[in-house]
């Protein structure tokens, strides 16, 4: 069993690794427990915070990791992983064709915006660790990480906040906002639009479990670049007096994967989208006493073996194109697969 993850969760550069101790699969956010551990939230505890009867996922509910020493990581020199594409969850046309539903949906009122996945089924020759590493050096992110156990492992390359708790502070960081261009995104009223929308909804999930008068926005359409893309993002800082399992109950799953409002929004994806999302758009980190850290997990895929599921979407709105929704998509997967032009032809 290995943990490796970038520094961004201790604040620091460069990879570290985890002694971990002991694996626990929990089938409630509410067994979660206090102390120094690393956490994995499957995006199907949402049927329960939701109250929503979705399909059942194949890996544990909830993972929590006991983990002792964090110690600088000095492997991963050479990168002979490879990735071959052998299907995705929606061809391009199928994916149009649903951009196409969820518009039509849109302008009959049943929600204002909706998040849409794709999963992109490889085969992998070399090591999980290989892959990993490799796919960090392309695109360094603060919350990256890998974590092989028994049965399957996930990598995660995840730019994204979801929750931070320091004391009684609460910060989250919605990302709404995707291009390769500073220029194209800073002044795309389509992504500042889904971003303001996001963002209040953030604001007021905080506000079910914030002390009075506390919620916030810090910032707004805030443009970060990495090495493959941008990313627009706001951020909403709230004061609680809650723990990890009551802010879980009023914030997962996170806003920026799913759509407005909330609870609806779940409820079509489980019935639009032909795959499980499993771990991809939930949420890890790491547990330190009452406080916490946890990414939303995309950027991520899920592995068994030689078998690797990658994950990527794209929200959409009324005015959405259907074919730039899909070049979002592809552009998502491309710090993951070099070749990305190849998803085009093949998908």
């Amino acid at each position: 069993m290995k943990l490796v993850f970038s520094g961004g969760w201790l604040g620091q550069e460069g990879l570290f690794q985890a002694q971990i101790k002991r694996v626990h699969a929990l089938q409630s956010l509410q067994e979660i427990k206090q102390g120094q551990s690393f956490l994995v939230v499957s995006y199907h505890a949402g049927a329960q915070t939701l109250h929503l009867p979705l399909r059942r996922p194949l890996y544990p509910l909830v993972l929590q990791i006991e983990v002792g020493e964090l110690l600088p990581f000095g492997g991963g020199s050479e990168d002979k992983a490879r990735l071959r594409l052998l299907s995705s969850s929606f061809t391009e046309r199928d994916f149009i064709a649903c951009v196409e539903k969820v518009k039509k949906m849109i302008q009959e009122g049943t929600f204002y915006q909706l998040n849409l996945t794709c999963r992109f089924d490889f085969e992998l020759s070399g090591s999980p660790m290989e892959l990993f590493v490799a796919y960090y050096r392309r695109q360094p992110v603060p919350y990256a990480f890998f974590l092989e156990l028994e049965d399957f492992y996930l990598v995660s390359g995840s730019m994204e906040l979801f929750l931070e708790k320091r004391g009684r502070r609460l910060l989250s960081k919605p990302i709404k906002g995707t291009a390769t261009s500073l220029r194209t995104l800073s002044q795309s009223v389509k992504d500042k639009a889904e971003n303001l929308m996001i963002t209040d909804m953030v604001r007021n999930d905080l506000s079910k479990v914030a002390l009075p008068g506390s919620v916030r926005v810090e910032e707004l359409f805030r443009i970060e670049k990495f090495k493959t893309l941008y990313q627009m993002h706001s951020s909403v800082v709230a004061e609680t007096q809650e723990e990890l399992p009551a802010l879980l109950e009023a914030t997962f799953p996170p806003a920026s994967v799913v759509g407005a409002p909330k609870r609806k929004a779940v409820e079509v994806i489980d019935q639009l989208e032909p795959h499980l999302r499993e771990y991809y758009c939930g949420c890890a980190g790491f547990l330190l006493g009452g406080d916490f850290t946890l990414s939303v997990l995309i950027r991520t895929a899920i592995g068994r073996g030689r078998e690797l599921s990658y994950y990527a979407g794209a929200g959409i709105l009324w005015d959405s194109v259907p074919e730039k929704e899909w070049q979002e998509v592809l552009l998502k997967v491309k710090a993951f697969h070099r070749r990305v032009e190849t998803l085009q032809s093949t998908t």
